[in-house]
């Protein structure tokens, strides 16, 4: 074996038990259209989307600004009721690293692409967007190329927008004086007219809503939940996780409705502590968001570089608190496990000390995609001797029609090996099972046979650089 391949073998290898970090393959399924989406006529639109993350040294984001805008802008164009694109939302982290040549390409990117009568409005975050300059400096610098102040509450179209961004203060994340100034613009929007959803946004999400908000994720933060908890009519627009927008669970609905934006700029999920799945960065997703003269409301989560429907959704009214269809209760007790078809089988192939396996995509049983597949290998008494499992690329528009999972750390035997497909909620289809004789044998990454202890030594790291190899695709 060359000494290339050796040393690409160990790096690999060391790089694995350093991090403990296991990646993704791709799949993909569409939550159905609502059947009432076909009677609905817009009197306002706009995008929701987060996490642009423009920077300095790449043109990957700052160009997916402008092939958001043109993707809606051919879909408003469409439209036979209404033609209007309304206002561009982004919730924060804007920017990378926060400098002022990352805003000045973000502002550019943003109004080279706005058409006239598409209004920016959107927030700034304490980290990206506050790594290099102080809050006060942040939020003017900000206000001076964008236009758009930090914190804004704005009416368009009737329909009232509401932003809160970092707090002027260094150090201070949200300021008492900004959560009493929220209550007190809701307040007055509330009174104009109590029938009518109001629009909010901040970066972090609201702890316990959406997907990506719980304690165990780290993305939720608590300082305006008791605030809107006391007005039914908002909707609250939230980044900062890079959960998928099209998972069930990003659209919550509880004393208020909570909406999780995905991300313009990569994805992230936390499966058994793995939060970066290899394709991450091919993600882009937004919202179109439109209301109609009934305050109804259509969500249709777009896969940005696919120009591609991923989900949609119509929610009645909410400012009525009796219109709560997704709350997580119901969301859960609507859901159903996903199915492999009847008969489906899988090709299991024998590694040195494991298994690859080659599955038919499950299929989605109750409009709501796959979400995640899992593997085990069990002995002749049933213990379970190695697991493993691999995420789908629901979070963007591809379509697989087969599933591969890898299994390592088997000693020689006999082994029972069964996959199952799980949706958002955890419900798992019945597993598929095949059987499969593991042995040592030819090393998979260098072609050889490693005998004896140190030869054991050597096929382990060799399994795990096989395992890189083939996930990034590396040309040995």
């Amino acid at each position: 074996m060359s000494r290339f391949k050796k040393l690409t073998a160990l790096f690999l290898s060391l790089v694995l038990l350093a991090t403990v970090t296991a990646f993704a393959l791709p799949a993909f399924a569409e939550d159905a259209a609502p059947a009432d989406a076909a009677d609905f006529v817009p009197v306002l639109r706009f995008i929701a989307a987060s996490d642009t993350h423009v920077r300095d040294d790449s043109d990957l984001t700052s160009g997916r600004i402008g092939k958001m805008l043109e993707l809606v802008y051919g879909i408003a164009d469409a439209d036979p009721h209404y033609t209007a694109l309304d206002a561009l939302l982004i919730a924060g982290d804007l920017t990378n690293d926060g400098t002022k040549t990352e805003f000045d390409k973000f502002a550019d990117a943003v109004h080279g692409s706005l058409r006239e009568g598409t209004r920016f409005i959107g927030v700034v975050a304490k980290n990206h967007d506050g790594y290099k300059m102080s809050r006060k400096e942040l939020r003017a610098y900000y206000n001076t190329v964008t236009g758009n102040d930090a914190d804004f509450h704005v009416v368009i179209n009737g329909f009232h927008f509401i932003g809160v961004s970092a707090s002027p203060v260094d150090g201070v994340h949200y300021s008492t004086e900004q959560q009493k100034w929220l209550k007190q613009q809701l307040a007055a929007a509330a009174k104009e007219d109590p029938n009518k959803p109001i629009f909010v946004t901040h970066h972090e999400h609201v702890r316990g809503t959406v997907y990506g908000s719980s304690l165990d994720d780290g993305w939720g933060m608590t300082y305006f939940t008791s605030i809107l908890k006391q007005f039914p009519q908002v909707v609250d627009f939230s980044g900062h996780s890079h959960y998928p927008l099209n998972d069930p669970r990003s659209l919550w609905q509880g004393k208020f409705t909570a909406v999780g934006t995905g991300a313009i700029y990569y994805s992230e999920f936390n499966i058994d502590g793995t939060y970066h799945p290899a394709d991450s960065e091919d993600t882009a997703t937004c919202w179109i968001v439109e209301a109609d003269a009934n305050n109804r409301l259509r969500l249709r989560g777009m896969d940005v570089e696919a120009g591609a429907l991923l989900c949609e959704y119509v929610l009645d009214n909410p400012a009525d608190p009796a219109n709560r269809d997704y709350t997580p209760a119901k969301r859960k007790a609507a859901a159903k496990a996903p199915a492999f078809a009847e008969g489906t089988q899988f090709t299991v192939t024998p590694l040195a000390g494991g298994c690859t396996v080659q599955v038919p995509a499950a299929a989605s049983t109750d409009g709501m995609p796959v979400t995640l597949y899992r593997i085990r290998a069990t002995d002749r008494f049933g213990i379970t001797r190695a697991k493993n499992w691999t995420l789908p690329c629901y979070y963007r528009a591809v379509t697989q029609e087969t599933v591969e999972l890898t299994l390592t750390g088997l000693t020689d035997g006999e082994y029972t090996v069964s996959v199952t497909a799980e949706n958002a909620y955890g419900m798992a289809s019945a597993p598929l099972e095949a059987q499969v004789a593991v042995a040592d044998g030819e090393c998979p990454y260098c072609h050889e046979r490693h005998e004896g202890v140190s030869g054991k030594i050597v096929l382990f790291f060799h399994q795990i650089a096989y395992f890189f190899t083939k996930l990034f695709r590396i040309n040995k």
